[in-house]
C-alpha cells in the first residue's frame, strides 16, 4: 500500500509517496541537487521506496522548500508506519573524518535533539542552516523522537551525508514489523496526529 501526501502553498508544491516494503528505487527531485543527494542517500540506506517531488520559490530562499519537504515526508512516514513497528532505531555512520550518530523512537512523540555544529556552507542553494529546519519539520510531522549528534568531523558535506545515511539506517530498523506484542509497556503505541 503506497502512502501519499502533498502540500501546496504560495511558496511550494510538494508531493511524496512511500511504498513500505516496496522494491522501487528512490526517485527524488526538489530543484536542489545537494538536498536530492542527501534524501537519496537516506532512502537508499533506509531501503525506502520514496518518490519525492518538490518545487519552490528557490529564488527567495530554499528554506521554504526544505522545510515543506520535511513536513510532507514526516506525514507520509507516519501514515506508513506499521501497526506494530520495532519502534527504535539507531546507527553510527563514518564518512571520512566525520562520525555521526542517530538514535530515534518512532513511538508517536515528536522531539528533536540536534547536536550538529556545521560549518556554514552553501551547496548550490542548500545552506547548512537548512538541515536543522528539515529535521525539525520531519520529526514534528512523523511523531518521532530523533537525536542527531556529530561526534567528529569538520567537512559539512561529510557530516550531513553521514546524518542522512544514519537516519535512513535507523528508519529501516525502527519501521520493521515486530513479531511479538506492542512495543510499549503501556500496551498502546501512540499514533502520530
Amino acid at each position: 500500500m503506497t502512502v501519499r501526501d502533498e502540500r501546496q502553498t504560495h511558496e511550494t508544491k510538494i508531493r511524496v509517496a512511500w511504498n513500505p516494503g516496496g522494491a522501487e528505487a528512490p526517485d527524488i527531485s526538489t530543484g536542489l541537487p545537494f538536498f536530492d543527494h542527501m534524501l537519496q542517500s537516506m532512502a537508499l540506506h533506509g531501503d525506502l521506496s520514496l518518490d519525492i517531488r518538490g518545487e519552490g520559490d528557490l529564488e527567495v530562499d530554499p528554506h521554504h522548500l526544505v522545510e515543506d519537504v520535511g513536513i510532507v515526508l514526516g506525514r507520509v512516514l507516519a501514515g506508513g508506519r506499521p501497526e506494530n513497528p520495532v519502534r527504535f532505531g539507531w546507527a553510527v555512520v563514518p564518512m571520512d573524518e566525520a562520525l555521526v550518530m542517530v538514535s530515534l523512537d518512532f513511538g508517536g512523540r515528536a522531539h528533536l535533539a540536534y547536536d550538529m555544529e556545521l560549518p556554514p556552507r552553501n551547496f548550490g542553494g542548500f545552506h547548512t542552516d537548512n538541515a536543522e529546519d528539515f529535521f525539525r519539520s520531519l520529526v514534528s510531522n512523523a511523531g518521532m523522537t530523533l537525536h542527531l549528534r556529530c561526534m567528529a568531523g569538520h567537512n559539512a558535506h561529510h557530516i550531513l551525508e553521514g546524518a542522512f545515511k544514519a537516519l535512513g539506517l535507523a528508519l529501516r530498523m525502527a519501521t520493521a514489523q515486530r513479531s511479538g506484542g506492542e512495543a510499549s509497556t503501556k500496551g498502546l503505541l501512540e499514533r502520530p496526529i
